[in-house]
């Protein structure tokens, strides 16, 4: 009875604490600004469908997709067993289900199998990160917590499914032996291997295989409420942000409205827009971004996918789509912890714009989409770009001697050229 009301507490501190983390993160993307995401649902559950659950973007990759496969089949399948060890958690049983018979050891054996390949997966996943350094997750962005953060999650995974392999292998040689209250159920492919590791005591193994029960079932709640601070809360938010991704032509740029109704106005004299409070022109900081953004911000997997095929990136220059994301994160994390301290009215003096991301950043940015294409999960990185550029230059009317000449073609030739229209085909006379 002891055991249970232990057992009962720490679900109820575990979930409550997750909840509570969780609220305060959709606070944050409440932050930003309204979008209209909820047209074409049956559309935008087939991209969900596709490219969250189907993870057809990770193929262009075939070994990390193989990898984080696995990962991302275990991760589902074997928290089903999750299911079993509440309830016994909560009522003293002891494999609750062994009354499926056969469909429980197929359960038990698929379970496993899966429990080695996650293993298994952790461990290359650790070697591709600080033996063989892969370049793309290195990067100014990636370094102390960020760099460690994969590294901890990695850890973890490879701890739970040791615990739960060694705790079915105690379970199955407590089995054998007899020992009351262990059923004899399941099957063990693979923990079967471990069985001849350890003693043939009973008193050790019960000790053995609890030990690993409540470690298996802690690290699973500790791991819950970890994901808030982690990269890894992209294994949650991966859904929705893929169900709420733009599904216009990559590179089509939005109209502001308040734009559009001036021109409207000017076009028709009879044009009487909606009353609509004064905004800022693009964005400045993360509460002029929309909520599609900053939850774009909050999916982030930091894998560098996007910053690896970023051609400003690659030739040298400063910007890096992924450092984008995280500093919209960590700008959003700050105004956050101020709102919780002082209130929502507080003003720290900051903005995301030149205190996380510079100038020099976003005018390097070509707009070719390449970092939109290649997320996994479809974040928009440009999107953010675009509306601090649109600040810039509409806002405060400051941008590169270089832009600000071709805007000023454009508004006098009709082009980004300095010649005249009427000179347009000089070129080819004498042809």
């Amino acid at each position: 009875m002891v055991s249970q009301i232990i057992f009962v507490i720490l679900t109820i501190v575990g979930v409550g604490l997750f909840a509570f983390n969780a609220q305060k993160v959709i606070r944050n993307i409440k932050l930003g600004k309204s979008a209209n995401r909820c047209d074409k649902p049956q559309e935008r559950w087939m991209v969900m469908l596709k490219v969250a659950f189907g993870q057809t973007k990770m193929a262009v990759r075939p070994v990390p997709f193989l990898l984080h496969l696995v990962v991302y089949l275990g991760f589902v399948i074997i928290n089903i067993e999750v299911l079993e060890i509440v309830i016994d958690g909560i009522f003293g049983t002891h494999r609750v289900f062994s009354g499926l018979g056969g469909l429980y050891n197929f359960l038990i054996g698929s379970f496993e199998l899966l429990a080695a390949g996650v293993w298994l997966a952790c461990v290359v996943f650790l070697i591709r990160r600080n033996v063989l350094k892969l370049k793309r997750f290195s990067g100014v962005e990636m370094k102390t917590w960020p760099k460690s953060d994969a590294n901890y999650i990695l850890i973890t995974e490879i701890l739970l499914m040791s615990a739960f392999l060694l705790m079915n292998a105690a379970d199955a040689k407590l089995q054998s032996l007899g020992a009351s209250h262990y059923t004899a159920a399941g099957a063990f492919p693979v923990s079967a291997w471990l069985q001849n590791l350890l003693p043939n005591q009973i008193d050790t193994l019960i000790f053995i295989e609890r030990f690993c029960w409540w470690f298996h079932i802690a690290g699973i709640f500790a791991f819950l409420n970890y994901l808030p601070y982690s990269k890894h809360f992209h294994i949650i938010l991966a859904f929705p942000n893929t169900y709420f991704s733009n599904l216009k032509p990559k590179g089509q740029f939005s109209n502001m409205d308040s734009v559009t109704n001036e021109v409207k106005a000017m076009l028709d004299p009879s044009f009487v827009p909606a009353d609509a409070a004064p905004g800022r022109f693009g964005a400045k900081d993360i509460q002029d971004l929309s909520w599609v953004n900053l939850l774009n911000a909050y999916t982030c997997t930091e894998c560098g996918r996007c910053t690896s095929v970023c051609p400003a990136n690659i030739t040298g220059k400063l910007l890096s789509p992924r450092k984008i994301m995280m500093d919209t994160r960590d700008r959003m994390e700050e105004v956050g912890k101020n709102i919780d301290k002082h209130g929502a009215e507080h003003q720290d003096g900051k903005a995301l714009l030149d205190d996380y991301i510079t100038r020099e950043e976003i005018w390097a940015c070509t707009s070719c989409n390449a970092c939109v294409e290649a997320c996994p999960v479809n974040i928009d990185p440009l999107a953010i770009i675009t509306e601090l550029r649109r600040y810039t230059v509409m806002e405060e009317s400051v941008v590169p001697a270089s832009i600000n000449a071709m805007l000023g073609n454009v508004e006098n030739n009709g082009a980004p050229w300095k010649y005249s229209p009427s000179d347009r085909f000089n070129w080819s006379e004498g042809n």
